[in-house]
């Protein structure tokens, strides 16, 4: 998972342009999965979207995916789960003071933030606090209805 995470961080450009044209797409059929159900469409949809970004990501299903803020580096890697930006425990190598063979998330959010067109920028935006209460569900659905303006 380490090595396919890392690879999601280069690829960071590519993953960000294919997240967004499938998010318009997922915005484009939302009367068909409002007919159908959000509340019905929760359960497969978390389960197919904990598979893909579980995969590439390591993704915890925090139910506030922000990887496109973080250069396609899931924050929520982080052993302190920081949404914020790093603690002040980086090494000089770059790697996690709790998990020494693993690079600190923060690092990997900045490298793959820079990959991306107003990335660095998007880096400097606070993040609220991880709601507890979405954990296990969909991000893409909750973006959706966000973006379409229903409430999730």
């Amino acid at each position: 998972m380490y090595v396919l995470r890392q690879w999601s961080v280069r690829h960071a450009r590519g993953l960000n342009a294919f997240y967004r044209g499938f998010e318009s797409v997922l915005v484009a059929l939302d009367p068909v999965l409002r007919r159908i159900g959000y509340e019905r469409l929760e359960r497969p949809v978390a389960r197919v979207e904990k598979t893909v970004k579980g995969l590439l990501f390591d993704c915890r299903m925090c139910g506030q995916c922000i990887l496109s803020s973080t250069g396609m580096s899931c924050p929520m890697n982080c052993p302190k789960n920081l949404r914020n930006g790093p603690c002040g425990g980086v090494r000089a190598n770059g790697h996690c003071e709790v998990r020494p063979e693993m690079k600190c998330v923060w690092v990997e959010a900045f490298a793959g933030s820079a990959r991306i067109a107003g990335g660095v920028e998007a880096l400097r935006t606070v993040q609220v606090a991880v709601d507890r209460r979405l954990q296990g569900k969909s991000a893409w659905l909750r973006a959706v209805r966000e973006r379409v303006g229903a409430t999730p």
